[in-house]
This record gives structure tokens, C-alpha cells and sequence, in this order.
């Protein structure tokens, strides 16, 4: 056999599948994987073989390998840790985020319900049924992390991987307060149910197979949260200026 028509080695192919899984987000950043012996034996190869794939996507920058295991690069970070310094604290960053999230939600949520298979609405009805059951809680902490899922099993549904890598290198920021603070948005009074409500709209429609529909939904969610953080930003402006008021006593004389 020539050496134009060698076959493949078999680290090469696994090294092409789990980047593949990486690359469509079944493996996710962070996720720890299985001991080597269990890993070999799902995959059906060789230890070795196992070893040098993972050498592989080592080198990539797409695993790390480490006494404790192998786990999945988390290779968001080096995009989203920089993001956050130079976005933080930035008045016009939130309603930048919420334009971009407009146009890029919208069109996720039509795509999703487009390309969504049996397995995507099965992940985004449990993350609904958890969500239902978690509102019933007083703490909104957990009810908050599973809105965050839900989008991100939507962006999965959608088929895109950039859509899905860029939007979940943002939901990362969301969850560490850069654009605005969950748990104040949570605390509202009657945020809650209507976020809910548009969570079940938005799903609903998605795994209705309803395009249209799922993007006004996404669309009316997103300006929904934007126009309620400025009602929250408003009163603490208003709220801080009647304290000062109250300060005025001890700064001017008699």
C-alpha cells in the first residue's frame, strides 16, 4: 500500500471525535472525563492509542491532562476573563449586550426550532420541568442557573456551533454579574413568574417546531429584562438621592 493511501492511525480518529464532541458542545469546558481505563473501554480503543489522542488535543489546548484525570479544556476563559475586566462596570455595556442578544437570541431560538432533534427538546423540557420546580422555592439561586441552561440548551438545539461558543462564552459572563446582578433582577416583585412564563413560551415554541413564534418570544424575553434592570437602575438612583437628602444635616451648619 502506498504512503498516499495509508489508513488513518486510531489516535487520529479519536483525537477527530472527541474534538468533534468538543467542537458541538457535548463536551463542555470544564467537564472532567473518564479515567483512562473506563475512557478506553467506552471508546473501544487501546490505552495507548487513548494516550496519544489525548496528547493530541493536549496540545491544542483542548484538554488538560493532570494527576487527578483528563478534563476539557476550559478554553472560554482566555476569551471571557478579559471581556469581563474591560466590561465590567461600563454603563454602556448592558444595553450593547442586550442589542446584541436581540438580534443573536432571536435567531437561535428560530433555528432551534428549525433543526432542534428528538434529544435537544428532551434536554429542554427536563431543564423546563426543573425550572417549574425550582420556582416554587423562596431562593431564586437555582431557578437563576437553570435560566442560563435553558438558553444554552437552545443554542445547542440551534446547530451552530459558532452561535453556541460565542453565546455561551457570554452566558459565562451573565453568570458572574458582569451585565447586571440575577439575583436583583430575581427579587423584583413579579419578575419572577413573568420570566417563567416567557421561559415556557420560548421552549414551547422551540420544541413545537414553531420558528416565528420561538424568535418574537426570545426577542420579547431579552427586551423584557432590559427594560426592567433600567426600572431597578432607575429607583437605586432615585433611592440614593433621597438618602443624600438625608444627609444634608450633617454637612451643613446650623
Amino acid at each position: 500500500m502506498s504512503a498516499g493511501l495509508r489508513p488513518p492511525k486510531l489516535a487520529d480518529a479519536v483525537a477527530e471525535r472527541l474534538q468533534a464532541m468538543m467542537l458541538e458542545g457535548v463536551l463542555r469546558p470544564g467537564e472532567k472525563l473518564l479515567a483512562e481505563r473506563d475512557l478506553a473501554r467506552r471508546l473501544d480503543v487501546s490505552r495507548p492509542s487513548l494516550r496519544e489522542a489525548l496528547a493530541q488535543l493536549e496540545k491544542k489546548g483542548l484538554v488538560v491532562t493532570a494527576k487527578g484525570g483528563t478534563t476539557v479544556a476550559a478554553f472560554l476563559k482566555p476569551l471571557a476573563e478579559p471581556l469581563a475586566a474591560l466590561f465590567r462596570d461600563d454603563p454602556r455595556v448592558a444595553g450593547d449586550y442586550f442589542e446584541y442578544r436581540r438580534v443573536v437570541e432571536a435567531e437561535a431560538a428560530a433555528l432551534a426550532a428549525r433543526r432542534a432533534t428528538d434529544i435537544d427538546r428532551r434536554a429542554i423540557r427536563a431543564i423546563l420541568k426543573n425550572m417549574r420546580a425550582a420556582h416554587l422555592r423562596p431562593n431564586p439561586a437555582r431557578e437563576a442557573d437553570l435560566d442560563a441552561d435553558l438558553h444554552v440548551a437552545i443554542y445547542e438545539a440551534s446547530h451552530n456551533v459558532v452561535v453556541l461558543h460565542m453565546l455561551r462564552a457570554l452566558g459565562e459572563l451573565m453568570r458572574g454579574d458582569v451585565f447586571y446582578n440575577r439575583n436583583g433582577l430575581y427579587a423584583r416583585e413579579g419578575v419572577r413568574d413573568r420570566l417563567l412564563a416567557q421561559h415556557v413560551e420560548i421552549a414551547e415554541a422551540v420544541t413545537a417546531g414553531a420558528p416565528e413564534a420561538a424568535a418574537a418570544a426570545a426577542t420579547a424575553h431579552i427586551r423584557f429584562i432590559a427594560t426592567t434592570l433600567d426600572e431597578i437602575r432607575a429607583d437605586e438612583l432615585r433611592q440614593a438621592s433621597a438618602l443624600r437628602r438625608l444627609e444634608r444635616s450633617d454637612l451643613v451648619a446650623d
